[in-house]
């Protein structure tokens, strides 16, 4: 019975900690920063340009760069090493990121185009508004595109793209979901130090940015963290990874080299992972049509950056504990019940809960009771179902969406694996997430601001999960037909 149990905690077998350990310290830094990233962006964009910037820095900016990104991976594929390329590509983010604390935020005042950019904002349309944002603001425009391409370039390709090169089906089975256990754990002590750092702000002497004061020390942990990774990659590399005794995952033939023209048309003449992309576009559409709604009611909230980064950690801790738990007692609904149940389970998490909170949004007067009874404003209720639909969400993709995903790579042979994955996961995800933001922006011109669009967010959030149920169960068939389990 103990045994039992121990295995259903813990299905990781003795051989395999040398390697699974330091693969799981990698992906756990990799989140920590993508977390205090993510809080940052946000809080930088939100409470200076508004929440309906995000909408055009996702299509106009962060697209664009997702492109530039992949483009220069593959060309650097053909001339760098695997390792060589992975430090690459990782240590320009570290640098940029510490310029930021350093040199660009203390000289907002003066590389800020304010003057030019209220010219532009008195003669473009009022639908066009989120562009003039983005330019009156660079340097955050600058910062939120890398923090996003962080998440995307190096967690989504190059950590799992270095997992499924060294990762057997049968060891996905019990690795990828248990790779986010430490990862979680690193997500609450991100939410911890981003809640404890903008609150230490608060306290700086008069004279003294409180924001600057927390952003220093934000950035510093980032930058150690990125070391941390590198360093982890570098052992991996060359005092685990050498062994073959545990570098067995099972090698496949190898294919000539596609160019970058042909792996895009690779991606859209493959079925296979055309789904895969489905899959993604439609998490990125719709946690974005929630999320910006949200972010709205947020800055109406919390208008101060430190107030709204700390709410914001708060959220990335209670989200770190939901994932663990989730984990330990949710991922075994991969390995009992099947990869089809374990990527059906959050569109559906997140469909119920998004509809919960437009609800909240849509009908006020409905919930004004409850915020009563509760001690709370409508306003503050709104953004607590929020708060609840993004941890449940997230927790869910990050203990079943992506550990699905990723295993949806495995049977597919090394250039289908690396060149579909980069157009899947740099530029599927971007378009995604875009594809929500283009969707806002019409709608922004043509019907109204956020609060107006909101029925029509909802609607077309429950059709995109519809979508993306079919789109499970069609690539459920084809990964059982390549991976030869039932």
């Amino acid at each position: 019975m103990l045994s039992t149990v121990k295995q259903f905690l813990w299905p990781i077998q003795r051989g395999e900690h040398k390697k699974f350990m330091p693969m799981m310290l990698m992906i756990a830094f990799i989140i920590f920063n993508y977390t205090i990233l993510r809080n940052i962006k946000d809080a930088l964009i939100v409470t200076e340009a508004g929440s309906e910037t995000i909408t055009f820095l996702k299509f106009w900016v962060v697209v664009p760069s997702a492109f530039i990104f992949f483009f220069v991976y593959a060309k650097l594929s053909t001339i760098l090493s695997k390792k060589a390329l992975f430090y690459t590509i990782v240590t320009p983010f570290l640098v940029f990121f510490m310029l930021f604390a350093l040199v660009l935020y203390p000289s907002r005042h003066w590389l800020h185009p304010i003057e030019s950019a209220e010219w532009l904002a008195s003669v473009l349309p009022a639908g066009l508004q989120g562009l003039v944002a983005i330019y009156k603001y660079w340097t955050y425009s600058l910062f939120y595109t890398l923090a996003e391409l962080w998440g995307s370039a190096v967690l989504s390709f190059l950590f799992w793209n270095f997992a499924n090169d060294v990762t057997k089906v049968s060891e996905a089975k019990r690795f990828y979901a248990h790779f986010y256990l430490l990862g979680n754990v690193a997500n609450i002590l991100a939410g911890y130090l981003t809640m404890y750092f903008s609150n230490l702000g608060k306290t700086a002497a008069p004279g003294v940015d409180p924001w600057q004061m927390s952003l220093n020390y934000l950035m510093t942990t980032v930058v150690a963290a990125g070391c941390i990774v590198l360093l982890t990659y570098t052992y991996l590399n060359y005092f685990v990874l050498a062994e073959p005794v545990v570098a067995d995952a099972p090698k496949k033939k190898s294919k000539p080299k596609m160019s970058m023209g042909d792996s895009f048309k690779f991606l859209l003449k493959s079925k296979y992972l055309g789904l895969i992309a489905i899959l993604v576009m439609a998490y990125g559409i719709s946690i974005n049509l929630v999320e910006v709604a949200w972010k709205n009611q947020m800055k109406l909230q919390f208008p101060i950056k430190n107030d709204y980064n700390a709410f914001m950690g708060s959220m990335t801790m209670t989200t770190g504990l939901a994932t663990v738990l989730v984990i330990l007692f949710g991922s075994s609904i991969i390995r009992k019940f099947g990869w089809k149940r374990g990527a059906l389970a959050t569109p559906w998490i997140l469909g119920l809960t998004g509809i919960l909170f437009f609800a909240c949004m849509i009908f006020p007067e409905f919930f004004a009771p409850v915020a009563m009874f509760m001690g709370m404003t409508p306003l503050m209720l709104g953004v607590w179902f929020g708060f609840a639909q993004n941890v449940l969400s997230k927790s869910t993709k990050y203990a079943l969406f992506d550990p699905t995903k990723e295993m949806a790579y495995i049977p597919l042979d090394d250039e289908s694996k690396s060149k579909g994955k980069a157009a899947v996961d740099v530029v599927g995800a971007r378009l995604g997430k875009s594809g929500g933001s283009l969707m806002q922006q019409i709608m922004f011109a043509f019907i109204g601001p956020i609060t107006v669009i909101a029925p029509y967010s909802a609607s077309i959030m429950v059709v995109i999960i519809a979508i993306w149920l079919v789109a499970v169960y069609a690539l459920n068939k084809r990964f059982t037909a390549l991976s030869g389990e039932k």
